[in-house]
């Protein structure tokens, strides 16, 4: 599976975005699917899943902000981001699952695409 994360971009603090995660050389119907990002100085931390029937999971922090969301169709996740802010500022990376290990963990997903930057400006 070769992923490809595009959307990002400078906005200022309260803006919107919308990533996309586009797939190609597997169907993305029976991957979980997961966000990652990775700030300056940090290590890469757990956004937002979504299993291969369409559970959902949140880190705390863009409970209610963020959504993901996947069409199988058109092999493409989604992560719209709303109400976005300086902290949200970082490098996010999509990544199809591919062990049964916890899907917080980078280590659950063994593909990964490279990332696309999101700046918040306050």
């Amino acid at each position: 599976v070769q992923l490809q994360a595009s959307g990002g971009g400078l906005v200022k603090a309260g803006d919107s975005l919308r990533l996309s995660c586009a797939a190609s050389g597997r169907t993305l119907s029976t991957y979980g699917m997961g966000w990652f990002r990775q700030a300056p100085g940090k290590e890469r931390e757990f956004v937002v899943a979504i299993t291969w029937i369409g559970s959902t999971a949140y880190t705390d922090s863009v409970k209610g902000r963020f959504t993901i969301s996947k069409d199988n169709a058109k092999a493409t996740v989604y992560l719209q981001m709303n109400s976005l802010k300086p902290e949200d500022t970082a490098v996010y990376y999509c990544a199809a699952r591919t062990a049964g290990s916890s899907p917080y963990s980078p280590a659950a997903y063994g593909y990964w695409g490279r990332g696309t930057l999101v700046t918040v400006s306050s």
